[in-house]
């Protein structure tokens, strides 16, 4: 039985990673070809098509796998006792290859090459500190929603946060490995170029690991059940929960 939940949660992971990458890649491509040269209307446009694809796919997925879809997520949950280590560690691979997967198909839905590495450099310490501070954030969103008992307003507080960052970072809050990644492979509105890659994962892993520390100051007493609910309640926690194997 745990098999087999696990097997779908990795698939809601895959999915659910290959359409955020979809909707953040798509709606900039849509956004160039709309507003070509207002680069303003443009994130505008990116911003809004992602904050309410992201509140629909953690609605999709998130009963599955609870929708972290972000491996910063994962391993900060797993450090909280919410899902264990392997699964973590399982999360890892399908949420890359679903981001991968999502900008591929975004650049042939319009109609580009299906792989056109980026040339949009963003390695800047400015970029550095705006991950940093968008994933730290992002963080302290859904885990201050399950202290509180509130895990099932988080896809829209999520997508809210998103949003807003999208305009408040330089660098448009990425927050996510996985789809760091995955927007390495669209040269396109959303781009990343390899060699700002590493920088970016780099801060971003920071930000997940200040998270920690001040998730632990504000509430010492989080639990592994409230830690379980996140991003929201999911049927990994509640199998993980009724003691039986992982």
């Amino acid at each position: 039985m745990i098999r087999a939940a696990l097997w779908r949660c990795l698939l809601a992971e895959l999915l659910g990673s290959a359409f955020l990458a979809a909707v953040v890649v798509g709606s900039g491509i849509a956004a160039q070809q709309l507003s070509p040269g207002d680069v303003g209307l443009q994130l505008l446009e990116n911003a809004a098509a992602t904050a309410a694809g992201l509140y629909a796919i953690i609605l999709m997925f998130g009963p599955v796998s609870g929708g972290h879809f972000n491996p910063v997520v994962s391993f900060v949950d797993a450090a909280f006792g919410g899902v264990s280590w392997r699964i973590a560690s399982a999360y890892l691979p399908v949420q890359v290859i679903g981001c991968i997967t999502g900008a591929m198909v975004a650049n042939l839905m319009f109609s580009k090459a299906v792989v056109s590495v980026s040339t949009h450099h963003r390695a800047t310490p400015a970029h550095f500190l705006s991950e940093v501070v968008a994933t730290l954030g992002l963080i302290l969103v859904i885990f201050s929603l399950a202290r509180s008992g509130r895990s099932r307003s988080a896809p829209a507080a999520i997508a809210a946060y998103i949003g807003a960052a999208y305009f408040f970072t330089s660098s448009t809050s990425f927050a996510n490995p996985a789809i760091t990644v995955g927007r390495m492979f669209s040269d396109t509105f959303a781009g990343i170029s390899p060699s700002s890659v590493p920088s970016f994962i780099a801060a971003q892993i920071v930000g997940g690991v200040l998270a920690l520390v001040v998730i632990k100051l504000l509430h010492p007493d989080i639990t592994e059940a409230e830690a379980a609910d996140i991003v929201v309640p999911h049927q990994i926690a509640a199998l993980s929960s009724s003691g039986e194997p992982e």
